[in-house]
């Protein structure tokens, strides 16, 4: 089984549009897992439009009224690929380090992400986020986390990247296209 991964498109805050190659990948895929940071209700649309299969969530950059959850997961393969955007409990953040939510350190990112993963399934676990824009692939607290970073090089990212994983009897293996 193929998953396309992709995050931070911010469409059309900070780009145009999902570069072709990609959109190409994420039809392709048997299921796509989204990140977050669609960045409009029309970018959703048109991402959904493409993915057969379709698990995405809430980034920060998102429309208040985005129909999508904080955290979702995804049984693909005998792997569940947990998702959520990167981003930790904003009062937790607010009270202990006075951040207000927003994941400042590598640390306390991959922290996140491997927290919520181990939340919310049995290995073998793949967690899946976004927000940085920084292109991710490490085992963290038992759980494999991927970041795939910005799909259309949005803010500080230094190019398009996304991520596909191929799927097989529980294992994982996965290619970083950039653009």
């Amino acid at each position: 089984m193929q998953v396309a991964i992709l995050s931070d498109m911010h469409v059309p805050g900070q780009a145009d549009a999902l570069p072709d190659e990609f959109a190409d990948l994420v039809a392709d895929a048997d299921h796509v897992v989204h990140a977050g940071d669609f960045g409009s209700l029309d970018a959703i649309e048109t991402v959904r439009g493409l993915a057969d299969d379709l698990t995405a969530v809430y980034g920060n950059a998102d429309p208040i009224d985005a129909p999508l959850p904080a955290v979702d997961a995804a049984e693909v393969g005998d792997v569940t690929f947990v998702v959520h955007h990167g981003e930790v409990n904003p009062i937790e953040r607010a009270l202990v380090h006075a951040a207000e939510g927003i994941v400042k350190q590598r640390d306390d990112w991959l922290d996140a992400v491997a927290d919520v993963a181990n939340a919310r399934a049995e290995d073998p676990v793949v967690g899946v986020a976004g927000h940085s824009h920084e292109v991710e692939d490490e085992v963290h607290e038992g759980v494999r986390v991927l970041n795939p970073g910005s799909s259309t090089a949005a803010g500080h990212a230094e190019a398009a990247t996304m991520m596909t994983v191929a799927v097989y009897d529980g294992d994982v293996e996965v290619t970083l296209h950039e653009t």
